[in-house]
């Protein structure tokens, strides 16, 4: 094509035979460009070198998630994730963008290696201009010393009274303005990724083409009207605006808006050949001499860019610049993949794929191992034993509870943080290699997950709790809700149920992956079945947890060597291990690991915060629990019947967002737990009033038929105070907590 960077052609011939490439369908080009889903996503959307790497990125499986209201994203999760802000990566150099921001400093980095680069200079006062054009001979260009799309520049320009007002439009954009030699020939961008050229691209400048009859104006107009232009980087190409520089080109090539332009005739817009200006690209990349290959590769380690655009003026890319006069005119951080993406002549190239390959080489990852636990209780427990178990088999997790998020051991956050936000917050920590993710019904309901798709998920049981709110009114529907983690794991992953709930059972039937049972009845008959055709189950036989995989049963530890489970009396806590055992073992995990890491991890305040935490004080002890409903109470129930004390004293609360039979039921168990009941309420009551809790409390206890005394204390801390002030030797107390570190604290403080 025989169009120069600034020059009429001699022959507009390849302009106007119309082999621009339809592009109307582009990947890149979602919605009609002028409508307003088009302004929005040119508002809020992504850019099109940005669009292209993350479609590259789920071709391979490749997470991603967008970092902020521009263009940074987070591909890969934790300590295998990439960063990249459009075409920045976290492996750009600081320096590298820093000397391609100064173009000055950039040509004589090159020059010094032998690079042939325009002669030219700095100037910042109009007489450093004059001293400027004394050196050197017309034709020139001027342009701002840091600038970028073709903002503040001027080329072939001829005479003195040009080359003021060009510096003087260069300064608005830059106090200092680089004056140098205009190299005659075409405008070529060449593109390398991780040191290697994998695309080159002929930009034209924008222009129309006469028929004859139309004016300039109608001709711009209609070259506007191209669905394929839209505003900025919205479509393929970009809309072309009228500026100064369009009217001094138009007034050099002899036309006003008004004036007809022949048939045939090309008429440049833009001085420029940036897209962003509305400039289109021919692809040039097969052309490329090898030497001029070789030159770039070089440009781009001098210049210490893993991806760089390389702008080239030359007659032709198939001639060694060393022989057809050629020059290396500017370097690029940064630079826009559009023109090699979409270009509107020749083939397309997917320079996505070699800034994926550079960021991700074949046979790293991208992804972390994601364990994820939900059910109605025990999610919490279960969560911070497996991240023990990971972390005894030297990984460093990161892992997600209702009271916090935990890096390395370490509690970073604090709250109840069992939603997507805080299991993002995980996912996106560079630290990270393993994550165990607590995943509460409300997280699901509000937000969804936080991921595509995890390596286990655990399911520890379906019980009435939150019934009534955000529309779940029943235990099927509970499940429902539940069962979307479990429909989130990889066909080759694995789910973790509970074969003692019909629920889970039920569940599993409809899912597509690997299905791992545990159970505290060693005889059911879903269980049971399960060991038979080689499926991996873990249970309890004869006080020992046995792992059933491959038709072959191994013994891992007895009960009494598990803390956790206070050798075996807490039922709820066996079967956390149960679960939590069963999703590591699914994963990889080692039977070694699983003993050391069981018999290492003990419940107390450090490790499990608020649940089964036993104080022995001098003559009584106290418990720390958070069970909170029916089904919780249950299980402490059974623990309770296994305990010899003189009294059994609870403290005891509903919750206020609990449906009332919920909130009578669960003081009704334990009017058959205790011998003393000390009714205290939350601080926050969920929308109820206290005498409203408090009444449906009494209700509860005094409908159970137990023979139980009871009083109101509203403050928790009140509550325990006074229980350990009044209790007597060998007396037995159970604080059912909300503020359980308060709680915890008061409760040593008497120990001391």
């Amino acid at each position: 094509m025989n169009i120069t960077r600034n020059s009429l052609p001699e022959n507009t011939e390849d302009l106007s035979s119309g082999v621009y490439r339809s592009t109307a369908n582009s990947e890149l080009n979602h919605y009609q460009p002028g409508s307003t889903l088009a302004r929005l996503r040119n508002t809020d959307g992504l850019g099109p070198s940005t669009l292209s790497i993350i479609m590259e990125a789920e071709k391979r499986g490749i997470p991603w998630r967008r970092m902020d209201g521009c263009s940074k994203i987070m591909l890969g999760y934790g300590k295998n994730q990439q960063i990249i802000r459009a075409t920045i990566t976290g492996k750009t150099s600081c320096i590298g963008v820093e000397l391609a921001d100064n173009k000055q400093e950039t040509k004589n980095v090159l020059k010094q290696a032998g690079i042939p680069v325009p002669e030219g200079y700095v100037c910042s006062e109009e007489g450093e201009l004059l001293n400027a054009l004394s050196e050197l001979q017309f034709p020139l260009v001027i342009k701002p010393l840091i600038a970028n799309h073709g903002r503040g520049v001027s080329v072939n320009i001829t005479n003195e009274v040009n080359a003021l007002q060009a510096f003087r439009n260069a300064l608005k954009i830059c106090s200092r303005v680089i004056v140098e030699r205009y190299i005659r020939g075409h405008d070529h961008r060449l593109l390398l990724v991780n040191g290697k050229l994998v695309a080159a691209a002929h930009r034209i400048p924008a222009h129309i083409v006469g028929d004859g009859k139309s004016t300039v104006h109608q001709l711009l107009t209609k070259l506007n009207g191209n669905p394929e232009r839209g505003e900025g980087h919205e479509a393929v190409l970009t809309k072309v605006s009228v500026n100064c520089d369009t009217e001094n080109l138009l007034k050099q090539q002899g036309y006003g808006f008004d004036a007809v332009v022949p048939g045939g005739q090309t008429v440049f817009l833009k001085s420029t050949a940036n897209l962003s200006t509305g400039g289109i690209a021919a692809d040039v990349t097969d052309e490329v001499h090898a030497e001029n290959r070789f030159l770039a590769e070089r440009v781009a380690a001098l210049m210490n860019l893993d991806i760089c655009g390389i702008d080239v003026i030359a007659p032709s890319l198939a001639v060694p610049l060393s022989k057809n006069g050629g020059a290396v005119i500017e370097v690029n951080a940064a630079p826009g993949f559009r023109m090699h993406l979409a270009p509107s002549i020749g083939e397309p190239r997917n320079v996505a794929a070699a800034a994926v390959d550079m960021l991700f080489p074949p046979g790293s990852e991208s992804r972390i191992p994601i364990l994820a636990v939900t059910g109605t209780n025990g999610k919490t427990t279960t969560a911070r034993l497996l991240a023990h178990i990971a972390q005894n088999a030297g990984y460093n997790p990161g892992f997600t509870t209702t009271d916090g998020v935990y890096i390395s051991g370490f509690k970073i956050i604090s709250g109840d943080c069992s939603g997507p936000s805080s299991a993002s917050t995980v996912l996106a920590d560079p630290l990270v290699d393993f994550a165990v993710l607590e995943t509460a019904r409300g997280g699901i309901l509000r937000s969804g997950l936080a991921f595509e798709s995890c390596d286990v998920a655990v399911l520890t049981n379906i019980a009435a709790d939150h019934l009534g709110l955000k529309n779940i009114n029943t235990l099927e529907e509970l499940a429902e809700v539940k069962a979307s983690l479990l429909r989130s794991v990889k066909k080759s992953g694995w789910a973790v149920l509970n074969a003692d709930d019909e629920h889970c059972i039920r569940i599993a039937a409809t899912l597509d992956c690997n299905i791992a049972y545990f159970a505290m009845d060693n005889s059911g008959e879903i269980l049971q079945n399960h060991i038979s055709e080689g499926g991996l189950a873990i249970t309890v036989v004869d006080h020992n947890v046995i792992i059933y995989h491959n038709c072959q049963a191994e013994t891992l530890l007895n009960l009494d060597h598990i803390p956790l489970t206070m050798q075996g009396k807490v039922r709820c806590m066996t079967a956390n291990v149960l679960a939590a055992v069963a999703a590591a073992f699914a994963y990889g995990i080692s039977s070694e690991h699983l003993r050391a890491s069981l018999k290492s991890f003990r419940p107390g305040p450090e490790l499990t915060p608020g649940r089964m935490n036993l104080f022995e004080l001098n003559r009584f002890k106290v418990l720390v629990d958070y069970a909170h409903n029916p089904h919780g109470m249950t299980e402490l129930q059974h623990y309770l019947s296994q305990v010899s004390a003189r009294q059994k004293v609870g403290i005891i609360a509903g919750v206020g967002d609990r449906r009332d039979c919920d909130i009578i039921e669960l003081a009704g168990i334990a009017a058959h737990c205790f011998d003393h009941i000390i009714i205290r309420q939350d601080d926050n009551l969920r929308g109820r009033t206290l005498d409203e809790m408090n009444r449906l409390m009494i209700q509860g206890i005094t409908e159970s038929g137990a023979e139980v005394s009871y009083e109101l204390i509203r403050d928790e801390k009140e509550a325990i105070r006074q229980a350990m002030a009044r209790a007597q030797k060998d007396d037995f107390i159970v604080a059912l907590c909300d503020d359980y570190p308060g709680v915890t604290e008061i409760i040593k403080a008497h120990q001391n």
